[in-house]
């Protein structure tokens, strides 16, 4: 099987689970993976769809900022 036929075989199957309302697609949040500009530590944080910045609290120093 090729790629091309597998992708096309995938399609259709999403195509017929759709037309039985078997499948909801819903969008959620966003993740934004910053990075403490005081520590350097990783943070990982949650953002309503829509919304690009947001601030949140550093877990690691408790440095409060905005994701970029």
């Amino acid at each position: 099987m090729s790629k091309q036929s597998s992708r096309e075989e995938a399609e259709r199957l999403v195509r017929e689970a759709m037309e039985r309302r078997g499948v909801v697609v819903k969008q959620g949040d966003t993740r934004i993976e910053a990075i403490c500009g005081k520590c350097g530590a990783a943070n990982r944080v949650s953002a309503p769809k829509g919304q690009a910045r947001v601030s949140y609290v550093c877990k690691q120093c408790g440095h409060s900022q905005t994701t970029l």
